[in-house]
């Protein structure tokens, strides 16, 4: 075991064997704390009996395995499912690559191609599953459970909050929570934090497939985020950590942090409304002073005294692990950009450029840009700027346009903005916003556009299925091959690119409306004797 380096779920995982070989947990507690099945459990346990510390970490770490699919094989499979097998489910995929195209992969092989592209299964079966009542954790710092519950807190004396809470899967308790305005990546490394410095690192959590947790929508931009993969900034956060993220498959599921969702609702409300509290920083407060007697009140002891939170590692820099991290490339000048932002990096002894290197740029909770390049921490600064910006900004005369105080009674939390500063048009010019309080202006230039159009006679929104260009010719093909008999109403209705129920009003009024473009350009529109009128319903 000499020279042998651990990562920390690897640590993870000698803790919770560990508890297994003590006799402090059973192997069915243990091996979901880790996220593997039971017999896997035994296996790790079986290995570890005989190696020791380094039968955890993988033999094949850093190897290319060699039965791995090839890049131009994958390349293929992912080009015919998206052109010659469009809509074939990947089952019967699987089944003609290999009778048709002599491409023989499993199923689980062609599933895992297209996941990763972006093309899932158009079919969906979901098996039936037996539900029933889940033991306790026998320690307090096994799982937790993290959830956030958007309400009217304040009910009519402020705006809507998001309540960020985390539920002690052992005891019941609430380790920590906060009021946030929405629910973010920001939100849950604060939630993460407190629960860190007041209690320790948990061993698990179990999360919803929230966008913070799982990414909806993997893609080749999530490749920017520090960890690499398809991960969320929080995923990332929790794999540093060494903590096991377990996801939940419903809301049934995450029973304990729900119910404690509807307790707040009822108990906490009440304690704001006593307290007078109208705004963010008070409900904070309230909230702070409520978990005591909440966790006295509703806490249950759990069966194991002794607690499973791990203390942090005093050479861990908790601030770069609850951050985001975005990689960039250096630019000639030493400039990294980031969201609309100049970094400028500065020389230093061992290194006097840093451009093209590859950095990590760092968002703190406490509002600072750091650069990471390697294992040294940069201090960047606000670079100058260019003669061309300075020129743009004298030219159009920004004009800062004074916010509104937020309606209490609009329900909507503002959006998060990174950059300090946001352009918005209005009649030519251009209006600065100095943070995410500008969704009320914003709606009130939208207004003001939409009345100036009505004004002016212009059409607002999409057109009319009717007066798309190129329509009346596609009608009279489709229509020619409805009477032959060659295509049925709901291929044409496919074909035209309009709904059944549109279809059926276009025959009954015997020939569709003229495109509003070949009218006006005709000098009739508003006056077309030639052309029937539209059907009663608008379509």
């Amino acid at each position: 075991m000499r020279g042998l380096t651990l990562t920390a779920k690897e640590q993870t995982r000698l803790q919770v064997l560990n508890g297994v070989l003590e006799r402090r947990w059973s192997m069915t507690v243990a091996a979901e704390v880790l996220g593997v099945s039971e017999r896997q459990g035994w296996r790790l346990l079986a290995a570890y009996r005989k190696e020791g510390a380094a039968a955890l970490a993988h033999g094949n770490r850093g190897r290319v395995p060699p039965n791995a699919t090839s890049a131009a094989t994958r390349q293929r499979v992912v080009a015919l499912a998206q052109e010659r097998y469009r809509g074939v489910n990947h089952t019967h995929l699987a089944e003609l690559l290999a009778e048709r195209e002599g491409v023989v992969l499993s199923r689980p092989t062609v599933r895992r191609l297209l996941v990763g592209a972006g093309l899932p299964s158009p079919r969906h079966r979901r098996p039936p599953r037996h539900r029933c009542r889940r033991q306790r954790m026998p320690q307090e710092g096994m799982l937790v459970q993290i959830d956030g519950s958007h309400h009217r807190w304040l009910e009519e004396r402020g705006s809507w909050f998001t309540l960020l809470l985390a539920v002690d899967d052992a005891t019941g308790t609430v380790p920590y929570a906060l009021f946030q305005e929405q629910e973010d990546t920001e939100g849950y490394f604060r939630l993460l934090q407190g629960i860190i410095e007041r209690r320790g690192v948990p061993l698990a959590v179990y999360t919803d497939r929230h966008a913070v947790f799982q990414s909806r929508f993997p893609g080749p931009d999530q490749a920017l985020a520090a960890g690499g993969g398809q991960s969320t900034q929080c995923a990332r956060a929790l794999r540093e950590l060494g903590v096991t993220q377990v996801f939940a498959h419903s809301p049934e599921a995450k029973g304990r942090v729900e119910r404690a969702n509807g307790t707040f609702q009822d108990r906490l409300v009440s304690e704001l409304r006593l307290a007078g509290a109208s705004r963010l920083e008070e409900a904070n407060q309230v909230l702070t002073d409520f978990l005591p007697r909440f966790n006295q009140r509703f806490g249950v002891p759990a069966a194991q005294p002794e607690s499973a939170y791990r203390p942090v590692d005093p050479e861990l820099d908790l601030g770069s692990v609850l951050c985001i991290k975005e990689l960039r490339r250096v630019a000639k000048d030493n400039t990294v950009q980031y969201h609309g932002r100049s970094l400028q990096l500065f020389p230093d002894l061992e290194r006097p450029s840093y451009a093209g290197a590859r950095v990590e740029v760092q968002e703190r909770l406490d509002g600072r840009l750091l650069v990471r390049h390697r294992h040294q921490i940069l201090t960047p600064q606000e670079a100058p700027a260019l003669a061309a910006e300075l020129r743009n900004r004298v030219s159009a005369g920004p004009v800062r346009a004074e916010l509104p105080d937020p309606d209490p009674t609009d329900w909507r939390p503002p959006r998060r903005v990174k950059a300090p500063v946001i352009p918005g048009p209005l009649a030519g010019e251009t209006i600065w916003y100095e943070d995410a309080g500008k969704k009320r202006v914003h709606r009130d230039l939208t207004r003001a556009g939409i009345e100036r159009a009505r004004q002016e006679g212009k059409r607002i929104g999409r057109p009319r299925a009717t007066q798309r260009e190129g329509f009346s010719m596609r009608w009279q093909g489709a229509l020619g091959r409805l009477q032959s008999g060659e295509l049925s109403r709901r291929g044409a209705a496919q074909e035209l690119g309009i709904s059944y129920p549109t279809l059926k009003r276009l025959l009954d009024s015997t020939t569709p409306v003229e495109p509003h473009r070949q009218a006006k350009e005709n000098g009739t529109a508003g006056n077309t004797p030639d052309v029937p009128s539209p059907p009663a319903h608008p379509i």
